[in-house]
């Protein structure tokens, strides 16, 4: 089963504020979506970064790991400049790299977005939460699993050589998995596996096992 970790201080999922008050995303018209680089319901802002495809096959842990159909994940990261949308100024009024989409018949889920930063603190890393089918996805008190993946390191510093994440350069180079404060703890379930490169985009795939 992954992990249980910290949703963090931006999950905008109705559970905390921002600085426009309660920040949830889940409600939001559109949120339901593949393709989450594009704020929506009246923001317009659009993620700039390397493209990044997210394939996270969902198994149910209760039922010999049989693919699960219908969890619905809600997924979301910071940008390649580190802030995240709803919260960090500027981009407080934007909605974008935050979207929902319900388990295919295979049990996958699939987004498009961009290749998150690394800001000071913390390892690359993307959040999601779990829920059992889409119509409990609009309220966070539905979720049963909140975890986080992150990336290779030879990926990581494949992405960050490339134009728009300088930033993150240093900030790699200040922190590692083993002193991470949510990986140090061990990272065996939580590291996609990632393909491609930042001319032609990644993908990460990662197989994530919840109990249904």
């Amino acid at each position: 089963m992954i992990p249980e970790e910290t949703g963090g201080p931006y999950p905008g999922d109705g559970t905390n504020n921002g600085v426009n008050g309660v920040a949830n995303a889940l409600i939001l018209a559109g949120i339901v979506r593949s393709d989450i680089r594009a704020s929506i319901a009246g923001a317009s802002g659009v993620a700039a970064g390397i493209t990044l495809t997210v394939k996270l096959q969902m198994v149910n842990v209760s039922a010999g790991c049989a693919s699960l159909a219908g969890a619905t994940v809600y997924l979301w990261h910071c940008d390649r400049d580190g802030q995240y949308s709803m919260y960090t100024s500027p981009i407080t009024g934007e909605n974008y790299l935050r979207g929902v989409q319900q388990a295919d018949a295979s049990g996958l889920v699939t987004f498009t977005s961009i290749f998150p930063g690394c800001y000071a603190g913390r390892m690359p890393h993307v959040h999601f939460e779990v829920y059992p089918t889409l119509a409990k996805a609009s309220l966070a008190a539905n979720r049963i699993k909140t975890s986080q993946f992150g990336f290779p390191t030879a990926t990581l510093a494949e992405a960050y050589a490339t134009s728009g994440y300088a930033a993150s350069v240093r900030n790699l180079a200040a922190i590692s998995y083993a002193t991470d404060n949510v990986f140090s703890d061990g990272t065996a379930l939580q590291i996609a596996a990632v393909s491609g490169s930042p001319a032609a985009g990644y993908v990460a795939t990662l197989t994530v096992g919840v109990a249904m």
